[in-house]
């Protein structure tokens, strides 16, 4: 010890000898040769020979100052590794104002990060979270969530259409973790789930030996990896790292008679963690925690700030353990806070943390800056982070791209169809039940199924004021519109009150419509035993979810479509006709018409409007060419070809091969829909104005057609003659 304090005082000498010798030479120097330096001539383009000769000097001392800048850095160095070797059995040995971007980690390393995340609401979170993390990373990236079945379900589909490069996700169920804290009282917000970063020793892969354990409202404002490279400054016993809390709650000077649990001075701030699994396990956690929590739960009674609350009372005990991080790695935005102390310059942020009920309402001086912080990432468009990292082997991917059977790319060039016939073979990044969803479906329900984008969001409401029963819908929308989708349901009563309804985001991509591609999303989310195949821009007429329940109640459809006629008006401020009777009242007046009488008859001809205006009972009709009604099936329908992009043939191609199979239509004689005006859509516009649309359009009729009587064999002939 001593030698090595010998050593510290020998490099603290050279460093002032330094300091102290560098600006006096360069003084010396320049007193020697004012008279040279200060000579100005008339041609100050040019040097004269006394200032040529100068100005080699001058530069020959610079070189010199440079080497002995860098003998003094090597010298500070040496004397920062001395200076930590020697307090490496103190637990606090981390400036928290230190900046750590320093910490240099292989470039191809793994980051393994953990997140808790349960319910519907929070995956929004962790999606922004996480492109926050993709903006700035250069390394691998491998997540752990901690998840119920909803959350599971929705970050599955996530990551699995991101299709992000080397980004590897694994899923544990919280509902096995459970048993572990659910004995413990919690006042927090967040709930049983609020607590299970305890169990995370214990419930991760033995084989993993660090992780970083992130809350889903932060913000990544810097490289996560120089966050990582923080724990090569753990010595000794240290294995957790946190932040200091930048409120006064363990201080107990937020109210009176504030009570809160034992802390270390402020306490720590849970929401940004470094764990040390390998030094936890050893040290046998679980026995740790759990024995301190049920000795202070004995006075305490209950936690308030859940896992936040044990960890601090471990650290209490237990100091050596603590590894005290940056300030900057969880700057903690809430009322009580004083988080301006940690940072001087924006630049100084490295992770944003919003930790109150209140989120981006909070009170701080720069809280526009961190709230477009936030916003920028939130609507950043998420196809941006797909990019490779380069120079790393394949480290695994949640899902790769699928082969789209391209030929060369001299046919490619050929084929002027190519945009169009590429066009399904792309993945479109798919948030299920953006928002909260709670419904439980009785044995003849049925689910009504659409899609639309962000011009027809308004018919929203209209269809939920109409249709009491759930509903699945697919939502095209870039990240921004999606954020403008989530402030426009928050304010309207009207979609509030409703809990059955899934909103299922499908993110822009390409130049096409996936309308095939949306109506699979909503199709496969369904948990009722029927469906209802229906578009946005339809209005059913009041009670037809009832009464379509009645009629699945009371008819085997195995094999069969139940068609709702299909009727429109050209009036904007249109009623719904509440029953049958009126609706032929309005018909006859010339008010509602049969749906596209003018433009495409044949779509519904086939449905027989003359005879359902008398009859009152169910009736069945043939198929013919372009028939594309509305029909009620069995959940279990085959999906839609996603082949069919834009405008056209998208529904005509799936009644054609519901009949291909054998499938029964069946014209319900009480029940309809009414097909409300809007402008026309891109897809449409493009349609009628291009010839080459069209012509792609055929092409791909004709394959799928060839593709049907190869599937289906001599039934499917008659659709090879359809035009």
């Amino acid at each position: 010890m001593g030698r090595l304090r010998r050593k510290k005082t020998q490099l603290v000498v050279l460093a002032l000898l330094a300091l102290i010798l560098i600006p006096l030479g360069c003084l010396t120097y320049l007193t020697l040769h004012s008279d040279d330096s200060l000579v100005v001539n008339n041609n100050v383009m040019g040097f004269n020979k006394r200032e040529a000769k100068l100005a080699e000097r001058v530069r020959e001392m610079e070189e010199q100052n440079q080497l002995l800048r860098h003998q003094l850095s090597l010298s500070q160095n040496q004397l920062v590794g001395l200076h930590s070797s020697l307090l490496s059995s103190e637990p606090n040995d981390t400036d928290p104002r230190l900046d750590c971007s320093g910490q240099v980690i292989p470039k191809c390393e793994i980051i393994q990060v953990a997140i808790v995340c349960a319910g519907y609401n929070s995956t929004r979170d962790v999606v922004t979270l996480i492109k926050s993390i993709l903006f700035y990373r250069k390394n691998p990236l491998h997540f752990h969530f901690i998840s119920d079945d909803s959350a599971e379900h929705i970050l599955t589909t996530v990551f699995k259409t991101w299709n992000m490069p080397a980004v590897n996700v694994s899923f544990y169920p919280a509902s096995d973790l459970k048993p572990e804290v659910v004995w413990i009282p919690n006042k927090h917000y967040s709930g049983v789930y609020g607590l299970m970063k305890l169990t995370l020793p214990n419930c991760l892969p033995t084989s993993l030996q660090k992780v970083l354990v992130l809350d889903t409202d932060i913000t990544f404002a810097s490289d996560i990896a120089e966050l990582w490279g923080i724990f090569n400054k753990f010595r000794g016993k240290q294995a957790i790292g946190l932040v200091e809390n930048q409120s006064d709650w363990y201080l107990g000077k937020i109210w009176k008679h504030h009570n809160p649990w034992p802390a270390l001075g402020r306490g720590f701030n849970t929401g940004v963690i470094l764990l040390d699994l390998d030094k936890l396990r050893r040290l046998n956690w679980v026995q740790i925690w759990r024995l301190i929590a049920e000795r202070e739960l004995m006075s305490m009674l209950t936690t308030v700030l859940a896992d936040q609350d044990i960890f601090n009372a471990v650290l209490k005990q237990h100091p050596y353990l603590l590894h005290r991080l940056p300030c900057q790695w969880n700057v903690q935005l809430s009322d009580n806070t004083r988080s301006e102390q940690c940072y001087r310059h924006m630049a100084d942020l490295k992770v944003i943390h919003w930790n109150s009920p209140r989120k981006l309402k909070v009170k701080n001086k720069h809280i526009e800056y961190f709230r477009n912080l936030y916003l920028t990432f939130l609507e950043y468009d998420g196809n941006l982070l797909r990019r490779e990292l380069f120079g790393c082997e394949t480290v695994g991917n949640v899902t790769t791209q699928p082969q789209t059977g391209k030929g060369s790319e001299e046919d490619e060039e050929e084929d002027e169809c190519y945009e169009f016939r590429r066009e399904p073979s792309l993945v479109h990044r798919t948030h299920l039940y953006y928002l909260d969803y709670s419904y439980k479906p009785t044995e003849d329900d049925v689910t009504l199924v659409a899609q639309l984008s962000m011009d027809r969001l308004q018919m929203l409401e209209m269809l939920c004021e109409h249709w009491s029963g759930p509903v699945s819908v697919a939502l095209y929308m870039s990240d921004a519109e999606a954020h403008q989708f989530l402030q426009y349901a928050l304010d309207s009563p009207v979609l509030m009150a409703r809990h059955n309804v899934g909103y299922h985001v499908v993110y822009k991509d390409g130049q096409f419509y996936p309308v095939n591609y949306l109506r699979n999303i909503a199709l496969g989310q369904v948990n009722t035993p029927y469906v209802f195949l229906s578009d946005i821009d339809f209005l059913p007429m009041p009670g037809l979810y009832d009464y379509l329940r009645r009629v699945v109640a009371m008819t085997d459809i195995e094999k069969k479509a139940l068609i709702v006629p299909a009727f429109e008006t050209q009036r904007y401020r249109f009623t719904v006709p509440s029953s049958k009777a009126e609706l032929i009242s309005m018909l006859d007046l010339g008010t509602v018409f049969t749906f596209r009488y003018h433009v495409w008859i044949k779509g519904h001809a086939p449905t027989n409007f003359a005879k359902w205006r008398t009859t009152t009972t169910p009736y069945k009709v043939n198929w013919e060419q372009d028939f594309e009604p509305y029909v009620v099936v069995r959940k279990d329908v085959l999906g839609y070809d996603e082949r069919f992009v834009g405008f056209g043939w998208n529904k005509v191609s799936h009644i054609m091969e519901l009949d291909a199979q054998g499938y029964e239509f069946i014209v319900l004689p009480n029940g309809f829909i009414i097909h409300t005006p809007h402008a026309p859509s891109l897809d449409i516009a493009k349609f009628r104005s291009n010839p080459l649309y069209r012509q792609c359009l055929k092409g791909l009729k004709e394959d799928f057609q060839k593709d049907l009587s190869r599937k289906y064999g001599i039934r499917a002939l008659k659709y090879l003659s359809v035009d």
